[in-house]
């Protein structure tokens, strides 16, 4: 080996050993991994205090709001001023951002010196004066500065401000990020201080009202460890340090990390080794002992990636010092000065690792992926710092996919995307409003929809108009509801699309009066559903089912007929009924007040008992009968169109029948599909076609309601930042039962945003599931609405029937919507006592309305025939 090779070996062995050194005086400042996920772990718990508002008086993290609720999108436009202040000068930016064809950002600036009286004047005479840096204007501390700003430009006259926003320079990095990288949502900034910023969740955030959405909190982790929650970590250094400062036990971990402190961190240090006889030959110097006299970018040359030219920066750093280093002495430096950046470097990347895991939790993801804005002098200007911190940030999280971008111009390009978005946000947010409007329904306009109802019902009754009315009033034939009194074994047959369910039903009378059920299912062979109406046993012509020969025929008589034939048992009564009629009955046996039955489901009809009097369709003027309304043709004959949308137009040309009177032709009194009390038997009710009214109420219309209003956002670019997914262009995909799910008051935003990518919207936002969220709310509360405007028609038609001041009376209902949606049956209740509040109506949900309901019409005809009723 040549002299030379020996040479150097000798003196790497000769530095590494010097390193050694220090590495075993400074070992309290050296972390391992296990200390970092514990810290990690304890700053997470501070940010909780500070998020909860029991907690956050006391909180050293204060984690603030910063009402900033979106981060860009790319589609923000427009020109924005914005102002950096200094301590002595603000800079003033004019900031062009461009979004057509491909988005962009310039900027000028101009630089201006600030007067000393503007500095240290009073509040109102200072134009555009912040509270921070060097100012010190009266009159300011505790304001709304915002609104001070406002009125100092107002003052001067000079221009208009739609928007002015004021932010620190966190929350300018996160957003200027945020423009070129759509998944930044944190903002850090280590330089002379350090902060981060991220987007919460707002329901987490309990200072504020409101929980949905996101927005920016400012963290302000400098201050953690105020409280004492660092103190196992803080070496006899740092406490010096803070001792030593403007704000002693203020700001401790801001102490560890930033540029404003790490200088003299390394200085105190080498003036402690030197007492100690480990350097220097432990001689001090006048400079060596001054305050501040080891500046941190001295750091970042020392710490120079090729290992000679940082010795060689280090000893003259150390010569200025009035220091005569040795060579070990220069080694001896440059590792403190490692050590002390390495553990700012970790200290930061353990908090950050806890903020990534809030988010991670708050979307409920696997594995998050997301980027980091970063800006301040230590983060761009060590040699070291930022690889150190990355590698450990990943090391921590590695189910965590991150990305860091550095800044540019992040205060004032910031400040103007702030502006820039809220911009966007208000603009946006009026035009979804304005179309959201249109889906709107205000009080007379509901007054209306129930004048308009009462109106049809009154020329559906009529002999004269009924050919012409769209609500058709059908008479049921049946003249009564359950009175305890009913007794009897009883078949009922409830017919699916492939198969039926055959039910005994045993109701008995007394006291306790009760209905017993018993059934059994069974598959109906394809060759039954299609064939003739003679080979069908016991069929009803709807929902799939083709026998032929059974439409428009008397299917009372089909039914007995194909009974007879069987030669198995007789049937003194047959009734076909619907489920609105069979809801009314069943609720009407557990409370006999019910004389109205609702289903809203997959559709929506209502029937209720009406004056004898008032059906002219049928012969007689004593008693009453069940009236099947068919209440879904409302609006048929144009009663509706200037509530209609471009939504419900859209739906209704698409459906199965689109176009008005889509309604079957009307019939004469004794041929009325729904029921005759002829040969022994009745038919309560018929099956009817879906439309208007119901397409804007029921279950099978209104997840397609919400698609063409999410389609039309989409295209106008209001939504998923206006891409549109094929999947979500398919007719019927956006599913009623999603609304449910969506409205939920315990469904988080994440569980939204899990339904929308099931759609093929897999980069949605958290903002995306807001909106969406809002659409479901308002094209489902004004179902509820118009459901309870036509409800409101009934119950005052009954009142008025009975000339009552006050009716009290119940309403048996049933259907899918009415019964999963969390918020439909509240809103049609509120809106039904609004429009009718002479009436006390109660609701009575239906259990098994269709195979119950049949049986209890049945045994009611029993009743009546034995009692020589008719």
């Amino acid at each position: 080996m040549s002299a030379s090779n020996l040479l150097a070996n000798y003196c790497t062995e000769h530095h590494e050993d010097h390193a050694q050194n220090v590495d075993k005086y400074l070992h309290h400042f050296q972390l391992s991994d296990k200390t970092l996920m514990d810290l990690s772990i304890r700053f997470r718990r501070e940010m909780d205090k500070g998020l909860c508002r029991d907690t956050n008086p006391t909180a050293a993290v204060k984690m603030l709001p910063t009402f900033v609720r979106s981060t860009p999108d790319g589609t923000e436009q427009g020109e924005f001023l914005a102002l950096d202040l200094g301590g002595t000068n603000f800079r003033v930016l004019l900031v062009k951002v461009m979004a057509d064809g491909k988005q962009a950002v310039e900027m000028e600036d101009q630089i201006y010196a600030i007067p000393e009286h503007l500095m240290r004047g009073c509040g109102s005479e200072a134009v555009l004066v912040s509270w921070t840096k060097a100012f010190k204007s009266n009159g300011v501390e505790g304001k709304d500065v915002v609104n001070l700003l406002r009125k100092s430009i107002k003052k001067r006259g000079d221009f208009d401000v739609d928007i002015l926003a004021v932010i620190n320079d966190t929350v300018g990095t996160m957003m200027t990020c945020g423009y070129d990288d759509h998944h930044c949502e944190i903002g850090l900034i280590v330089g002379t201080g350090t902060n981060a910023c991220y987007m919460e969740q707002m329901r987490n955030l309990e200072l504020l009202d409101g929980d949905e959405g996101r927005m920016c909190v400012n963290i302000e982790w400098g201050a953690f460890g105020d409280d004492g929650a660092l103190e196992d970590l803080r070496t006899d250094i740092d406490r010096e340090i803070d001792a030593g400062s403007l704000n002693p036990g203020k700001q401790l971990f801001e102490k560890m990390i930033s540029g404003l402190y790490m200088g003299e961190l390394v200085r105190l240090i080498l003036v402690r080794m030197t007492k100690e006889q480990l350097l220097f030959q432990g001689k001090t110097t006048a400079e060596l002992l001054t305050t501040g006299s080891f500046n941190t970018s001295y750091i970042y040359a020392i710490e120079n990636d090729k290992d000679e030219e940082g010795l060689a920066s280090a000893e003259k750093v150390l010569r200025g010092l009035g220091l005569d280093p040795l060579v070990e002495d220069c080694v001896s430096t440059q590792r403190v000065c490692q050590i002390v950046s390495t553990r700012a470097a970790h200290l930061c990347a353990a908090t950050l690792v806890a903020v990534l895991r809030q988010i991670r939790d708050n979307k409920a993801a696997e594995k998050l992926r997301t980027t980091i804005g970063v800006d301040g002098s230590v983060y761009k200007n060590h040699p070291e710092f930022s690889r150190r911190l990355h590698k450990m940030v990943r090391r921590l999280v590695p189910d965590c996919d991150v990305r860091f971008l550095q800044s540019q111009c992040g205060s004032g390009k910031g400040a103007a995307m702030v502006t820039a978005v809220a911009y966007r946000l208000a603009a946006q947010h009026a035009e979804r409003q304005r179309i959201l409007d249109t889906l709107r329904l205000g009080r007379e306009q509901l007054l209306e929809v129930k004048k308009r109802m009462s109106e049809e019902m009154v020329r559906g009754l009529s002999k004269q108009t009924h050919e012409q009315a769209s609500v058709k009033m059908l008479p049921t034939f049946v003249r009564a509801t359950p009175d305890g009194t009913e007794h009897g074994d009883f078949l009922a047959l409830d017919l699916g699309g492939s198969s039926f369910r055959v039910l005994l039903v045993r109701v008995r009378s007394g006291k306790r009066h009760n209905v017993d059920m018993h059934h059994k299912i069974y598959t109906i062979p394809q060759e039954t559903m299609q064939g003739t109406g003679e080979e069908g046993i016991l069929l009803k012509w709807t929902k799939g089912f083709k026998a032929s020969g059974c439409e428009g025929q008397d299917v009372i008589m089909l039914l007995k007929d194909a009974v007879r034939r069987r030669k198995e048992f007789n049937l003194s009564f047959v009734a076909v009924v619907n489920d609105t009629v069979g809801t009314m009955m069943t609720c009407s046996y557990e409370d006999p007040k019910c004389e109205v039955g609702l289903i809203v489901g997959t559709g929506t009809n209502a029937c209720y008992m009406e004056e004898m009097q008032n059906i002219e369709l049928v012969e007689g003027d004593d008693g009453c009968m069940c009236v099947n309304m068919e209440w879904g043709a409302f609006g048929d004959n144009g009663e509706l169109d200037d509530f209609c949308t471009q939504f419900d137009r859209i739906v209704d040309d698409s459906s199965n029948y689109p176009g008005k009177q889509r309604y079957v032709p009307s019939f004469s009194p004794s041929e009325i599909p729904g029921a005759v009390w002829k040969q022994q038997g009745h038919w309560a009710g018929c099956q009817g076609r879906l439309t208007l009214y119901e397409k804007m109420i029921s279950g099978m219309y209104l997840g397609e309601i919400v698609r063409n209003v999410l389609l039309d956002f989409t295209a106008k670019g209001l939504l998923f930042r206006g891409k549109l997914s094929e999947r979500l262009k398919t007719r019927g995909i956006f599913e009623t039962k999603f609304l449910s799910q969506i409205e939920s008051d315990r469904l988080a935003m994440r569980q939204i945003r899990s339904i929308l990518q099931h759609l093929g919207l897999t980069s949605s936002t958290c903002d995306d599931s807001v909106l969406v969220k809002e659409v479901c709310s308002v094209v489902s509360r004004r179902a509820a609405q118009l459901c309870g405007a036509g409800l409101a028609a009934v119950v005052d038609k009954i009142r008025q029937n009975r000339n009552l001041n006050q009716l009290s009376i119940t309403v048996g209902v049933d259907g899918t919507l009415y019964k999963t949606h969390p918020h439909f049956s509240s809103i049609m209740q509120e809106t039904l006592q609004d429009l009718a509040p002479q009436c006390q109506v109660t609701f009575h949900k239906s259990e098994d309305g269709s195979g119950k309901g049949a049986a209890l019409i049945t045994a009611v005809a029993c009743r009546m025939e034995s009692d020589g009723q008719h």
